[in-house]
């Protein structure tokens, strides 16, 4: 998701589920709105202010105005949890890092499958080594 400000438009990148992206344009103008919330401080989401840990994930979200979202967000480590009001620009990075961790978990998932497979190859190869493997074994 991205966002751009054109003339007292909102635009938003939408990614659908089928993996297309399409815009999103909101014909309303951001205001002092939208500069109240260029002068807050970064947050990351993706980190728990109570144990530090980057593992926060959102339960549930809504848009509560063409610039906010509420989220409920939650921590699997600690168990913190806190529902908040958090302006496109950090909803869009907290995506990222969303990603960043999906990406992360499937490389590994990846690297744990290869694993497991080539410790089944080996166990198969030396039973047939040892001739232990008769006929009977593959039927059904």
């Amino acid at each position: 998701m991205s966002d751009h400000q054109h003339h007292g438009q909102y635009v938003r990148r939408v990614v659908l589920p089928s993996g297309r992206a399409i815009e999103v344009v909101y014909f309303e103008s951001l205001g002092q709105e939208h500069t109240a919330s260029a002068e807050r401080v970064l947050q990351d989401l993706h980190m728990c202010p109570d144990c530090d840990r980057d593992l926060v994930y959102p339960v549930e979200w809504e848009e509560t105005s063409p610039t906010h979202w509420e989220v409920l967000l939650r921590c699997p480590n600690c168990e913190w949890s806190q529902v908040g009001d958090f302006d496109q620009a950090t909803v869009d990075r907290f995506d990222e890092q969303l990603d960043l961790g999906t990406e992360t978990l499937l490389r590994d998932l990846k690297n744990l499958e290869r694993a497991n497979m080539e410790e089944e190859i080996d166990r198969f190869s030396r039973a047939l080594r040892a001739d232990a493997i008769l006929p009977e074994d593959f039927h059904a």
